[in-house]
């Protein structure tokens, strides 16, 4: 059977499966961004689990929806006050790599979501699937298609929500969330724009070969094989550049429904600035708009510009949304 066909039909099959069969069927194939197109991302009613303490601008609640199946928990905050015509606009936070077990859905990012949360605009952080009290298995981010599901469902419930301007979504993403970001974008083109903090952004041949960081201890063994599966079954970016562009959102830049705003530390010790330089030429090559920021001196959270890099974020949203 010609390898294009037996691909196709590989990712059908992986779709139609529960979420549980497709973690013991794997195949890179299910993240081809035209497999992630052909899907529907619908989401669900979003369902309060618990009401937190409010701040004086905004409420707090842990929330969950559906997606693949899976019950998925989030943290969404709303504005207080009264609605503008059409609704809230929205800021879908997708949160960097943190060990799964580890995660707690209302610790971390706090200052961030809050800055957004205090600005207008309705946030929703997702836990995605296999963290914290979220349904499913932590499988991460690059080789298999899990978060990215969750990361659109989470967009398809959103739109269900009275409260909320369907029309007027962002996604900020942090790491590997801002791969997540990105990839998004370039799947549904009606995320309006995007903003990535040291984001994973580079191309799988500069995620295999520029990427010199060890793998942190804690990433469990079956995760870090799907790598290993996937160039096993499909040769590395250099022996098969025409399947890893197929996954790469960087392949597809001139897709994006809307403009994308790159920041980074210039001694971030996490990601290489590669990949934000060449993703924002990139993005110029493609004619999209694009703002580029690099802090020198600060690390992969922009500890030491958190306040502008923040103020900057803010400003962008409200420009574009």
């Amino acid at each position: 059977m010609p390898r294009p066909l037996r691909l196709r039909l590989l990712s059908v099959v992986l779709l139609a499966l529960p979420a549980s069969a497709q973690a013991a069927t794997f195949d890179a194939a299910a993240m081809r961004i035209d497999a992630a197109r052909a899907r529907t991302y619908p989401g669900s009613a979003l369902t309060v689990e618990q009401t937190l303490s409010p701040h004086r601008a905004y409420t707090r609640q842990v929330v969950s929806y559906r997606s693949d199946g899976l019950k998925i928990y989030a943290l969404l905050t709303v504005p207080t006050g009264a609605a503008p015509r059409g609704g809230w606009p929205v800021v879908v936070f997708n949160h960097g790599y943190i060990p799964p077990d580890e995660y707690r859905t209302t610790q971390r990012y706090v200052a961030y979501q809050d800055a957004f949360a205090r600005a207008g605009f309705v946030t929703l952080k997702s836990d995605y699937r296999g963290h914290g009290s979220s349904q499913g298995e932590a499988l991460g981010g690059y080789y298999a298609p899990g978060y990215t599901t969750d990361v659109l469902n989470a967009v398809g419930s959103l739109r269900r929500d009275r409260r909320v301007n369907g029309a007027r979504i962002g996604m900020w993403g942090h790491s590997m969330g801002g791969f997540l970001t990105l990839r998004a974008m370039v799947i549904d083109r009606s995320v309006k724009a995007g903003v990535i903090w040291g984001g994973v952004v580079g191309t799988y041949d500069e995620m295999m070969n520029q990427w010199t960081r060890r793998a942190p201890v804690h990433i469990p063994a079956r995760v870090l094989n799907l790598r290993k599966q996937a160039v096993a079954q499909y040769g590395t970016p250099a022996q098969n550049p025409a399947f890893w562009n197929s996954l790469s959102a960087n392949s597809f830049l001139r897709d994006l429904g809307g403009p994308v705003q790159l920041h980074i530390g210039s001694a971030d010790e996490e990601v290489p600035v590669l990949f934000h330089t060449s993703l924002a030429r990139s993005l110029k090559a493609a004619g999209k708009p694009v703002q580029s920021f690099v802090y020198p001196g600060d690390n992969h959270n922009l500890s030491r510009h958190l306040d502008v890099a923040l103020n900057r974020s803010v400003a962008f949203f409200k420009a574009h949304l």
